[in-house]
């Protein structure tokens, strides 16, 4: 049986649950949102970041980011993305996993709900993302999966070569810019497997990439320790944003790793579904270097 205590986090109330070495804190009056994430040997130290006071004026009234994860819809669009999410929420119990619910987003026709369960490996957990059609007619949209993290580490995302061709002739990776962003930026770093975005408190420009990652993962580290998605890929399934299914988004308060499932048409009454499993290992001391990012790549992918 899966057991929770309750408690505060920056003023949020929060359901706690220790799942294998990980602490997950879920919060019960806003949401669904998993607001806290720490390995157990470190409990004080919150990987995701916690971030109140940021807001965007939509015809809803404030949408508010709070901070965690969260589940959104894909494509991007405004209202619809920013639906208002500060509502309490259902938590229930299995001997097998905890269900978050969110509330009916009549505006959008939908019902969000994110499920977490133990796997077997102790330093991991699947997370499920669920998004039902409770409207009267099919809606196409991608399950997007972010979590915003604590300032001062830097994210991972893998682009290693892939060729589709015998001779690579044919191009095999793709890097997506959003307008705002600008590559010349310092906290842009393109390697040769792999690109790094740092979080600066110091540099309010906002940045975002997006990849068709391989492997298919994006990364996260702070303050000694990794926190890896994992998600499954659809080789011939169609995703939002130029076949992205990683990105990465940050500015001086915060930094998002962001995953995205196919764009599925969801018929009335039915569920799009996107998967992570979340893992969270000590590396200790790790640099945007891709020696730094090799040495330790046998433990991402165990």
């Amino acid at each position: 049986m899966i057991n929770m205590t309750e408690g505060n986090i920056e003023g949020f109330r929060v359901k706690f649950v220790h799942m294998n070495n990980l602490i997950i804190g879920i919060t019960t009056d806003i949401g669904p949102r998993i607001i806290y994430l720490a390995h157990k040997e470190n409990p004080d130290v919150n990987l995701f970041g916690v971030v109140p006071d940021f807001s965007i004026d939509t015809s809803e009234g404030k949408w508010r980011i709070f901070g965690g994860h969260r589940l959104w819809v894909s494509p991007e669009a405004m209202p619809r993305s920013y639906s208002l999410d500060d509502k309490p929420i259902r938590i229930r119990i299995t001997d097998s996993e905890v269900i978050v619910e969110g509330n009916p987003e009549p505006h959008n026709s939908i019902k969000k709900r994110i499920l977490i369960r133990p796997i077997s490996d102790n330093n991991s957990i699947e997370v499920v993302h669920e998004i039902e059609n409770i409207g009267r007619w099919p809606i196409k949209f991608a399950c997007w999966a972010i979590s915003v993290m604590r300032r001062n580490g830097f994210a991972i995302v893998p682009i290693k070569p892939n060729p589709v061709d015998e001779k690579g002739l044919l191009p095999d990776r793709i890097i997506v810019l959003w307008p705002y962003t600008n590559i010349s930026d310092e906290r842009l770093i393109l390697g040769k497997n792999y690109i790094f975005v740092k979080q600066d408190p110091n540099i309010k420009d906002p940045l975002k990439i997006g990849v068709k990652a391989n492997p298919p993962y994006v990364a996260y580290w702070i303050k000694g320790y990794l926190f890896v998605k994992k998600i499954s890929i659809e080789s011939n399934a169609e995703y939002p944003d130029f076949q992205s299914n990683v990105e990465v988004y940050t500015n001086n308060l915060f930094l998002e790793l962001e995953t995205l499932g196919p764009l599925r048409e969801i018929e009335p009454g039915e569920v799009n579904r996107h998967s992570e499993i979340w893992k969270v290992i000590s590396v200790g001391e790790l640099k945007p270097l891709e020696e730094d990012v090799t040495r330790i790549e046998n433990a991402v992918n165990q």
